[in-house]
């Protein structure tokens, strides 16, 4: 497994981040421990999860007990307010039984209600307490994502990347590293709709200081990433092909 810098952050995170949203979704409590076990037994350092979705944060915490001191744990909030922020990350230190979030990020696709600067204040009043290590931001509207870089407060930026988006989130990639921001790919399978995993993690891994966050569901999908992750394809012009035949179908 690679781990890469998050950023100008001190976290080195796997190059395969863990998205547990489905979590709560398996059918019992120890197929779920299995699938969150086989991940970091193979080198998987990297869980993401959010507030909203409570059964899966409760999950993931009853998961990573025992082991919770050696992965970068990462929880999000979407409020309207700075102040709401304490409320729902302690919620999330209880559900994830842990003192501590390592990234803990604004959720946000409203653009008349961000404030970067109060978010900052807050957030940084919350590092002071040792309730969070770093900060990041989480959107699906490119606006705010290019809006969050220039302002340079975040150590990192989640935001959707495959290879069926805009073309224009490139730039946010470039933008992210020259700025030294961490950039998670958020729906590396466009929510299922391509399927072809080898496909999928060769275009992300052209660039070199993004992270995949794969919603990971069952073994099967999980030993694909895994395996894929080990023996990654050659980006050639066939690959290059494939890519192209892919954005032609869903366009």
């Amino acid at each position: 497994m690679d781990y890469i810098s998050l950023g100008k952050s001190n976290l080195m995170v796997s190059r395969v981040g863990f998205g547990a949203m489905s979590l709560g979704e398996i059918d019992t409590d120890e197929n779920a421990s299995a699938l969150v076990h086989k991940a970091y037994d193979a080198g998987v350092n990297f869980f993401d999860i959010s507030h909203s979705a409570k059964e899966s944060e409760k999950r993931l915490g009853a998961c990573l007990y025992g082991i919770r001191h050696n992965v970068v744990l990462a929880t999000k909030a979407c409020v309207l307010d700075a102040r709401d922020l304490e409320e729902c990350l302690d919620d999330s230190l209880s559900a994830l039984r842990t003192d501590y979030i390592d990234l803990f990020q604004y959720e946000t696709d409203e653009k008349n209600i961000v404030a970067f600067d109060e978010i900052a204040a807050q957030m940084e009043r919350l590092k002071e307490r040792g309730k969070i290590r770093h900060f990041g931001l989480t959107t699906e509207d490119f606006e705010i994502a290019s809006r969050a870089l220039d302002s340079s407060v975040f150590a990192s930026i989640q935001i959707p990347f495959n290879i069926l988006v805009m073309k224009q989130v490139e730039s946010l990639v470039k933008k992210a590293q020259e700025g030294d921001i961490g950039f998670v790919a958020m729906k590396p399978l466009y929510g299922g709709l391509v399927r072809n995993i080898p496909l999928a993690l060769g275009f992300l891994y052209q660039y070199e200081n993004v992270v995949p966050l794969w919603g990971v569901r069952n073994i099967e999908e999980l030993s694909q990433i895994l395996y894929f992750n080990a023996h990654p394809p050659l980006v050639d012009e066939q690959f290059e092909s494939e890519v192209e035949n892919i954005r032609a179908f869903f366009s």
